[in-house]
């Protein structure tokens, strides 16, 4: 028995070893196909290590730097990354921070010297105590520590390594001057690979990634309301929100915080490279993101509707389908609508973009008005003696429809007298549940909160467009020309991928 299992363990190991460079090769086919730069990237990073390599392999490049060039390969390992915001960030601050830490470790050096070994020694240690510890004070202070900590890492690094190392080696000066001159060649080298083979810059990554959150937010709103007026339940089941389509569509727009500000700062390093060389507005950007954002929660809201466990029948639901679903095409088509003018780099029109959204909103208003029985109080005058006694009637038999359920139990099925704690918790919901479906206006909560949710939206639309037309001023768009042609691509599907690249402090 144990060796029939064995052996059926090793025949599934064959098979998925089998499998498995299909499956590596599909892997590696569908990360390069969804963004291509990762390949390019790649590339760049492969042939800058080689060209840096060769200060090694070579016989005269080696004499002449020596041990020293190690320096420069490790600084290529550091220092390349995705986009050139990112590389410029690492490379100057790298090669900023040798320099300042050679110089001040040669001022050093240079005091010490004078003065015999003892003193040189507990020279050499105060210093370092007094260097590391107000370098890493300084490393708390926030502008620091979002524009300059790498460049502080290094610096510290750099300043121990060459101090430390005077103490044993007599020509300091050379061990300082080779090391910042191979920092300095990696670092020029990342420069050079970044700005002018291939460039990735993280200003157009930010710039199409709020358009790709913009179109996202407009197509589950779509697809939230024609899945809410569907004739078909939806389904219940929470462990499938991860795949839902939906969820999908808006979940980029909330994880879009530490993003949206690692490319801003990024982008704020990098040259003017577009064609009018105007400066790239990346705080503007992360404003813009903060509110899409806001904008999300709405749309998360929304989507909850669709899970709620009171729900609507369809019968009421159909009342409002129209109005409904007109008032979301408008939101969504608005959207679509800003985000071509950023991809377009045209300034929107507010006027034009809510003038179909408010007509929307009075024919929701009218279709609410129509139906004051489902949303007005007993003191309505709308609601005569009749139609509140039947709705009272009504509410009561579903309330002792549902108790003789609970009694008609069989009598091995009901519960002793002494109920635990535990059985009254799992009881809670249940009556909680049947509390609120025998209220009087039950069947309308759920339409009315949904109908509450996207006439919030539309609040907070205005919000979205007040900082995108911001944003198009700020980065100097083209004006808007009444009467020219908008081009809204409704079907776009393109998903734009970023990469962001960290920031790694280690050597």
């Amino acid at each position: 028995m144990p060796m029939d299992s064995f052996n059926k363990k090793a025949l599934a190991f064959m098979e998925k070893t089998k499998r498995s460079p299909s499956f590596i090769w599909r892997k590696i086919w569908k990360v390069g196909r969804d963004d291509p730069r990762r390949a390019i990237h790649s590339l760049k990073v492969g042939f800058s290590l080689t060209l840096v390599s060769l200060l090694y392999l070579m016989e005269p490049l080696f004499k002449g730097v020596g041990q020293n060039a190690i320096w420069a390969v490790m600084t290529v390992v550091v220092v390349l990354e995705f986009t050139a915001g990112a590389t410029l960030c690492k490379g100057l601050n790298r090669g900023f921070g040798t320099l300042l830490a050679a110089s001040l470790a040669f001022i050093f050096e240079f005091i010490a010297r004078e003065y015999g070994k003892v003193f040189r020694a507990v020279f050499i240690g105060a210093s370092i105590f007094l260097i590391g510890t107000s370098t890493t004070f300084l490393r708390f202070f926030p502008k620091i520590k979002k524009n300059y900590d790498y460049g502080v890492v290094i610096f510290l690094l750099t300043f121990n390594l060459i101090t430390v190392s005077s103490y044993r080696v007599d020509d300091i000066l050379k061990l300082a001057k080779g090391r910042t001159y191979m920092i300095g060649i990696g670092s020029g080298i990342c420069i050079l690979m970044s700005l002018f083979i291939f460039p990735n810059w993280s200003g157009e990554d930010l710039h199409n990634n709020t358009i790709t959150k913009i179109e996202g937010l407009a197509k589950s709103i779509e697809a939230c309301v024609t899945k809410y007026f569907n004739v078909e339940e939806p389904n219940l089941e929470i462990d499938e929100t991860m795949e839902d389509p939906i969820y999908e569509n808006y979940k980029a727009v909330l994880d879009s915080k530490s993003t949206d500000e690692t490319l801003a700062l990024h982008a704020s390093w990098e040259p003017r490279h577009s064609v009018h060389c105007h400066k790239f507005p990346c705080q503007q950007y992360v404003k813009l993101g903060g509110v899409l954002r806001h904008f999300g929660y709405g749309v998360v809201a929304l989507h909850g509707s669709l899970q709620t466990e009171i729900r609507t029948p369809i019968s009421i639901r159909l009342l409002f389908k129209d109005p409904c679903i007109r008032l979301a095409s408008e939101v969504t088509k608005a959207l679509m609508e800003l985000a071509g003018s950023i991809r377009n780099r045209h300034q929107c029109s507010p006027e034009n973009i809510t003038e179909q959204i408010h007509q929307a909103l009075q024919d929701l208003d009218t279709a609410l008005k129509s139906q004051p029985r489902l949303f007005l109080g007993p003191n309505s005058p709308y609601n005569t003696p009749k139609m509140l006694a039947m709705l009272t009637t009504t509410a009561r038999q579903k309330f002792e429809h549902h108790l003789s359920n609970m009694n008609a139990d069989s009598p091995s099925e009901r519960k002793p007298k002494g109920v635990s704690e535990t059985d009254k918790k799992v009881l809670r919901p249940t009556l909680s549940k049947l509390a609120i479906t025998s209220l009087e206006f039950s069947e309308a909560l759920p339409i009315a909160a949904f109908v509450a949710l996207l006439v919030e939206l539309v609040a907070r639309l205005d919000l979205v467009i007040e900082e995108v037309e911001k944003l198009g001023r700020v980065a100097c768009f083209k004006e808007f020309k009444h009467g020219g042609d908008v081009v809204v691509d409704v079907e776009r599907r393109t998903k734009t991928e970023i990469n962001v690249s960290s920031f790694a402090t280690g050597e």
